[in-house]
């Protein structure tokens, strides 16, 4: 009769192990307990009676508790502490572009890392409504009435990350046909208005790109050599299709071959850029538009690589963000349809108004791979006359010079 192999051969599992010694069992208690000594323990350092009372349910204050507005609350305040979180990186990485610090190319692996960090953070963001979806509608129900006139909106830690990052004021969307900030009073409405005058991550990162080595014209001259390259490759193109025989493939070819050089006319047109930068469809100066370019075909050279990273960190944060909104939103579709938010908003539909390309911050850097070409249209880099590519910019006097040294 066969039986389960394992059971069978369990013994064989145990037959070599080398037995207890009372020694191990010292071993294994010869800590020190230090508390017990004195000095700031765990809950007083973390403070944690603080944290840990600040739930107070509205539906049992007024007599009538409900079990799910626990969990509604201790979600909330998760994502204002990591809010909080973001701000205290971003706020680190945007001193380094300001003081200059970012001059001195050995600060980028700070400036990586806490950008990175970001990207980690709102990635658990975007994870953490699978909890609060374990709430059912007819759970949120129950204490809604509760929360009434409170609203998400009225974040206002939210609201100064999307400015700092950058989201530009004339692309918001209207609350209740009113600006954004009318829905905040006080002193909370005046640090939005600073926050809105303070220099954004987008315009520090923009200053960056515009400084990228080998855009000087007396120089590598980047711009001018693509510029050449990607017309010389686009009338070769147009010879090869000119000498195949009439059919619909040689129509539709010609035809895509003439959509490419209208976009590339276009993307050398520095007049044609600033229209489009001011009706807010590029976001990125054009030198720093030609930056960015430059790094992402350039991006496995030394120099490039780190700068690379940071441009698709920069990406992963539009890109997380918007997430973010798009779960905010289906969730709210989920709890309450199409009723009107706790605020006073049009709720879904207001929130679904959000879920677009004018809050995404580096949207330019998303539309570089419009203009990819094969790589042997990219200006060729001789390493012996373009030293460039493999000699950092190091300052000494910057380098890690700031308060905020580690």
């Amino acid at each position: 009769m066969s039986g389960c192999p394992y059971f069978e051969k369990r013994h064989l599992l145990f037959k070599n192990k080398p037995p207890t010694t009372e020694e191990d069992e010292d071993a294994s208690q010869a800590g020190v307990n230090k508390a017990s000594k004195g000095g700031i323990i765990y809950g007083d350092y973390l403070q944690l009676d603080k944290i840990v009372s600040a739930q107070v349910l509205q539906s049992e204050v007024k007599g009538n508790k409900i079990h799910d507005e626990h969990l509604f609350i201790v979600t909330h305040q998760a994502y204002e502490l990591w809010f909080k979180q973001i701000l205290f990186e971003l706020d680190s990485v945007r001193e380094i572009f300001i003081s200059g610090h970012v001059r001195d190319e050995r600060n980028m692996l700070k400036v990586n890392t806490r950008i990175h960090r970001i990207v980690m953070i709102f990635r658990l963001l975007v994870d953490q409504f699978a909890v609060l979806e374990t709430m059912t509608a007819l759970d949120f129900f129950d204490f809604r009435e509760y929360l009434s006139p409170a609203s998400g909106f009225q974040s206002l830690q939210f609201r100064i990350l999307e400015n700092k990052i950058g989201v530009p004021d004339n692309m918001r969307v209207p609350y209740n046909r009113r600006h954004y900030r009318d829905n905040f009073k006080g002193h909370e409405s005046e640090l939005l208005l600073t926050t809105e005058q303070e220099p954004t991550l987008l315009k520090l990162v923009e200053e960056w790109l515009e400084r990228t080595p080998g855009l000087e014209a007396d120089g590598f001259n980047f711009w001018e050599r693509l510029e050449i390259n990607i017309f010389d490759g686009l009338n070769q193109e147009k010879e090869k299709i000119e000498k195949m025989p009439d059919s619909e493939d040689r129509e539709e070819l010609m035809a895509e071959l003439v959509k490419q050089k209208e976009l590339f006319t276009s993307l050398f047109d520095e007049k044609r850029h600033d229209h489009l930068l001011s009706k807010g469809e590029r976001r990125l100066s054009y030198k720093a538009l030609q930056g960015a370019l430059m790094i992402y075909f350039y991006r496995e050279e030394p120099r490039f690589q780190v700068p690379f990273q940071l441009l698709t960190s920069l990406m992963d944060i539009d890109t997380l963000m918007t997430k973010w909104r798009y779960n905010h939103v289906c969730m709210v579709h989920r709890m309450i349809g199409s009723k009107a938010g706790t605020g006073g908003s049009s709720g879904y539909h207001y929130l679904r108004s959000t879920v677009s390309d004018r809050y995404k911050v580096f949207v330019d850097l998303f539309n570089l791979a419009t203009f990819l070409v094969p790589r042997h249209w990219v200006p060729k880099l001789n390493p012996k006359d373009h030293t460039f590519l493999y000699m950092a910019e190091c300052c000494d006097s910057s380098y890690c010079s700031s308060e905020d040294s580690d």
